[in-house]
């Protein structure tokens, strides 16, 4: 096994930051005067496909049928990504969770851009759902019926920690050391039920000492990937503390 009290994974550097560079929403806020199409793409289409189940998610507490709210978020993606709705929406672009609901919420409203979009589309899928999962997830999920934004706020909350998490899970893999990823994990959040330090160490032939300073580094890469993914969805820096905040309370 690796050594678990070694440094994090090398893919912690300027890779890192290099994506960070094509991803952050600063790029999506410009991209309806955007001159790069690539790069416009490439910014909206990655923060398009990890946060559409929210978009699902409310589409179907807003009474869409399961297709319908498939297709719809699939003509939303396609307006999206080759319409203007960023061009029409300045005034909703402080974050880019409200700025998606917003454009959603006009985007159910007029049934002609839905017809136009899916024509425009052809049918393709501009973004990756996975239908049956997206609504074994929904109908597990607990449910405020009197308050479907704070249903889509819960969703892109669990999107952003579970993104968050991927990308730790890659950056252990890439650096070798998957095995310890996957010890640590329980540790991660405290939970109760997690094996203690003791026991974690005999299982992987660590001393108990050096498994608490993995389970704290991991700790620590975990939360500057969680604040790292959130400040790519807003503008203002100042922001993300109330962000990050709001995002746990609907998570709560």
């Amino acid at each position: 096994m690796a050594d678990p009290t070694s440094k994090g994974p090398a893919s912690a550097g300027p890779q890192l930051a290099r994506d960070f560079a094509t991803t952050r929403w600063s790029l999506v806020q410009r991209a309806g005067q955007e001159d790069d199409d690539d790069a416009r793409q490439a910014a909206l289409s990655e923060l398009c496909q990890a946060y559409w189940y929210p978009v699902y998610a409310f589409a179907r507490r807003q009474g869409s049928a399961r297709v319908e709210a498939e297709d719809g978020v699939q003509a939303f993606f396609a307006e999206l990504l080759e319409g203007d709705l960023l061009a029409r929406a300045d005034a909703d672009r402080g974050r880019f969770r409200a700025y998606l609901l917003t454009c959603f919420r006009h985007f159910l409203a007029n049934g002609r851009a839905r017809e136009e979009a899916w024509k425009r589309g052809g049918g393709r899928r501009h973004v990756s759902i996975d239908a049956a999962r997206a609504e074994g997830r929904w109908v597990a999920e607990p449910v405020d019926a009197t308050d479907p934004e704070r249903e889509f706020t819960r969703a892109w909350g669990h999107a952003v920690l579970e993104g968050a998490l991927e990308t730790l899970r890659a950056e252990y893999e890439a650096g070798g050391k998957g095995d310890v990823f996957a010890a640590l994990l329980p540790t991660l959040g405290g939970q109760q039920e997690s094996p203690g330090y003791r026991e974690l160490a005999e299982r992987i032939g660590a001393t108990e000492g050096a498994v608490k300073v993995a389970a704290l580094r991991l700790r620590r890469r975990f939360g500057e990937l969680l604040r790292r993914r959130v400040a790519q969805t807003l503008v203002d820096p100042s922001e993300l503390e109330d962000e990050l905040r709001g995002l746990f309370e609907a998570l709560s």
